[in-house]
């Protein structure tokens, strides 16, 4: 299918900006980098016409539905009351902490952001200046952001299955500072010696362990219930931040996010994406003591920025949050997904494709394995190829994906009003197509 329009924008978009891009992972090729023109509920339109059912939500923090006239209806009044930004302080500040924190039983005080990569910046500071440690631990394939020290990955991609040795260390790409390697050790998700042996050598000199509870770029693969407690346990035993950072799955896959369901607290809390319903809003948190640490008392970690907590985020926030909090939102969302899961599990048996199901229903994983995914390292063992197959297809078909398994199907209230007989049609085809 050709698309003048796209082609004429990609063209033209080459000469002001590396790779005709605003950001790399918007380049998906010079034929499929998708150009859009419009956004309503759950769907977009792209330029030259073409309709999608969307599944990406624009990485996630789409949790009502694009558009949304009561959010927007809340940012217009806000706009027109009180303006976007003054560089003060505003009755909002206060008014969206204490909603966070009756669905957060685990935040006591919180500072705000424009981005999950601030909200885990001032994150990490803090944690530093609490313990006055340097060091950090991550887990392997959880995904922190765009700043050097979190930009650190191990090469999946070229790692062989089949051998004994650990895929390398590698940064994400070019302009990371070596140095930053340093500070920063890795550990696998669910590993119990490799989390023990980490405390045991550097328990004393970590300021925190971060991860994502439901790992959002690896396809929802989650953190068992008992793993999670231990090194909630040992985090505590040695002094050592827990950082849970739900970027993605704050505000949805529980109204509590992922920490709801585990019933396992943090020290620290990020927050991004679904807090605001697609308008550019952050946040980070945890225990007071920890907290009390940031400010402008000497010795203080410091935390600012000119558009922190501006008023069209805030409202955005504040309508959102009132939205997850008083409406059925969260039951709907639940419900479709729990209904999608059910067609597509349909249309693969079908096909004889082997597959799993990871995380819950609001941010659905799909692997092309029998069994569901326990580390990042089984991930590579799935048939990602045959993912990819079929998520193009998809995409052909008017239902849009992230081509890559490792980022999950999004859902927001809005997929409530989607056709699922005409969706487990064309699921049916594009699956049939790849198999081809």
């Amino acid at each position: 299918m050709t698309k003048p329009n796209q082609s004429a924008l990609m063209r033209q978009a080459h000469g002001h900006m590396p790779q005709g891009v605003a950001e790399n992972y918007r380049y998906w090729g010079e034929e499929q980098t998708v150009f859009l023109k419009s956004a309503q509920g759950c769907r977009i339109t792209d330029v030259d016409g073409k309709e999608f059912v969307d599944f990406r939500l624009g990485y996630g923090p789409i949790i009502l539905g694009y558009r949304d006239e009561r959010v927007d209806a809340a940012v217009v009044a806000q706009i027109q009351r009180g303006g976007t930004v003054t560089g003060f302080s505003t009755e909002l500040d206060a008014q969206v902490v204490q909603q966070i924190k009756a669905l957060c039983p685990q935040i006591d005080k919180m500072r705000f952001a424009n981005s999950g990569t601030e909200a885990v910046m001032g994150a990490l500071r803090t944690a530093r200046g609490f313990t006055g440690r340097e060091r950090i631990a991550m887990v392997e394939g959880s995904f922190h952001g765009l700043f050097d020290e979190v930009m650190w990955k191990s090469d999946i991609e070229n790692w062989d299955p089949a051998s004994p040795q650990a895929p390398q260390v590698i940064p994400f790409g070019a302009g990371i500072s070596p140095n930053t390697r340093a500070l920063v050790d890795i550990i696998g998700l669910n590993d119990g010696p490799a989390l023990e042996q980490l405390f045991a050598q550097r328990g004393s000199e970590l300021a925190a362990v971060m991860l994502e509870p439901i790992i959002g770029n690896a396809g929802s693969i989650s953190a068992t219930p008992v793993w999670l407690q231990r090194l909630r346990d040992l985090c505590t035993q040695h002094g050592v931040m827990l950082i849970l950072d739900e970027v993605k799955t704050g505000f949805r896959v529980a109204p509590g996010g992922a920490q709801a369901l585990y019933g396992i607290h943090a020290d620290l809390t990020t927050f991004a994406k679904a807090i605001g319903n697609g308008y550019p809003v952050a946040a980070f948190g945890g225990r007071a003591d920890v907290m009390d640490v940031v400010g402008s008392h000497p010795g203080g970690v410091v935390h600012g920025g000119t558009y922190t907590a501006n008023m069209v985020a805030l409202s955005a926030a504040h309508a959102t949050l009132d939205i997850l909090t008083h409406t059925d939102a969260m039951a709907t969302i639940d419900r479709v997904g729990r209904d999608i899961q059910a067609l597509l599990g349909r249309v693969f048996t079908q096909a004889g494709v082997a597959h799993a199901f990871a995380g819950p229903p609001a941010m659905l994983g799909i692997h092309f394995t029998p069994t569901v995914p326990q580390t990042y390292r089984d991930w590579r063992k799935t048939n990602s190829d045959l993912y990819r197959r079929f998520a193009w297809e998809m995409i052909g078909n008017g239902v849009m994906l992230e081509p890559d398994s490792r980022e999950p199907w999004f859902l927001c209230e809005a997929h409530a009003d989607v056709d699922l007989g005409w969706l487990e049609d064309m699921a049916t085809r594009s699956v049939q197509a790849a198999l081809r």
